[in-house]
């Protein structure tokens, strides 16, 4: 029996694959020590590309809206250090109104902790004296307790040994974050200074890309992944615009409301549940859990008040303005938001909730359109996959 000279090309390259997944298998640890080299050598550079990514949705922004008209060398020569500079000054005008905003307000708050705590706690004592006063029961409970013999001797040589024992721990822990410090901020700056080089030469550096694959991928593969990676762009690019938008919208909401209502700490809680808010779905509900605590301290009513307030605006803005603002830029399904969010914050935390949103819409949109083709060849008479979304926003917009 002979096989074609394509099929024997095929039986060699399944061979070939079956020995890359076995010899994968055997050695999984070494290759996993690898890649973990590999990460933490690529990290400031992989950090850099993000910081690159993110910085470049303004700089389009400036460069359309400001040399949308602009032609000749000089402008052209001009325009990509000039939108730069606006890029990077926009950013630090925003991080340092948060800040100026925000961190006076952070110091009065801790002051202001500081004085009630005490008044709170002695509130606390007499509330449980009182609760012990009308039902005995909870007295018994404590002479219970008071009742257990506790080993002191042995309680305090077990302190002493773990001090002992733990002063080198100490050392080298402290050593250890100061060496993580040093680390972090060096791979700071050189991601930084990597992001600048990436945003100053970003259609060399895509034409370069563009050459590379097209003198080692066939021209179909090629097309497909210019394809995927236009399509990853505009879904992350559109997230993170929506998201930072959401949670604008979000926090000026919290601070209006808190205002308007007499609440305290309105600013401070505004901006807090702002930053949080980028987290999706959870996000808010960390900041609502730090103001619900510091207006507990100053008025428990309030506090009561201020989870209804929470609950209110999180409905309206879970209905009325997450789809407008972030749902309709990710076109993604809320159970498919749901799962991607749960997916990625067990895999990476809060950076995989952020990044498997966008991740997953691009799957769903990629896989959608396999299955519409596929259904399209084989002549089914089926409706084609997402005209029924479709359709129900037209019914959704015409209703409104």
């Amino acid at each position: 029996m002979e096989f074609s000279r394509e099929k024997l090309r095929q039986i060699r390259r399944l061979m070939i694959l079956a020995a890359v997944l076995v010899l994968a298998i055997v050695y999984s640890e070494q290759i996993v020590y690898g890649a973990g080299f590999v990460f933490g050598i690529a990290k400031p550079f992989l950090y850099g590309g993000v910081i690159a990514f993110v910085l470049n949705i303004p700089l389009r922004v400036f460069e359309r809206k400001l040399f949308k008209r602009s032609k000749g060398k000089v402008a052209g020569k001009l325009k990509r250090p000039i939108c730069l500079i606006l890029t990077l000054v926009s950013v630090l005008l925003v991080v340092g109104l948060v800040a100026v905003t925000v961190i006076p307000q952070i110091t009065v708050t801790i002051g202001e902790l500081g004085k009630k705590l005490p008044v709170f706690a002695d509130n606390a004592a007499r509330e449980l004296n009182r609760l012990a006063e009308e039902h005995p029961e909870l007295n018994l409970q404590v002479k219970r307790l008071e009742e257990v013999h506790i080993n002191w001797e042995t309680l305090t040589g077990n302190v002493v040994d773990f001090l002992k024992n733990g002063a080198g721990d100490m050392l080298t822990s402290t050593f250890s974050v100061a060496s993580g410090i040093i680390s972090g901020t060096v791979n700071g700056v050189i991601a930084f200074i990597f992001a600048l080089y990436i945003l100053a030469q970003k259609e060399s550096l895509g034409d370069q890309g563009k050459r590379v694959m097209s003198a080692f991928l066939p021209e179909k593969v090629c097309r497909k992944i210019l394809e995927i990676c236009s399509l990853l762009y505009r879904n992350f690019s559109s997230f993170i615009t929506g998201q930072c938008l959401e949670a604008v919208i979000l926090g000026a909401m919290f601070f209006v409301s808190m205002t308007l209502f007499g609440m305290p700490y309105a600013l401070l809680v505004g901006v807090l549940i702002a930053f949080t808010a980028l987290i999706p779905i959870v996000g808010a509900f960390i900041g609502c859990a730090v103001g619900a605590f510091l207006i507990l301290i100053d008025n428990p009513i309030q506090a009561l008040w201020f989870v209804i307030l929470f609950l209110v605006l999180q409905q309206i803005e879970g209905n009325l303005i997450y789809p407008k603002v972030v749902g309709n830029s990710v076109g993604l399904p809320s159970i498919w938001v749901l799962m991607a969010v749960s997916l990625g914050g067990s895999l990476f935390g809060v950076a995989g909730m952020l990044f498997f949103i966008p991740l997953m819409s691009s799957c769903y949109y990629l896989f959608r359109e396999s299955v519409n083709a596929r259904n399209a060849r084989r002549g089914t008479m089926q409706q084609p996959w997402g005209s029924q979304e479709s359709e129900e926003d037209r019914e959704r917009s015409a209703d409104e």
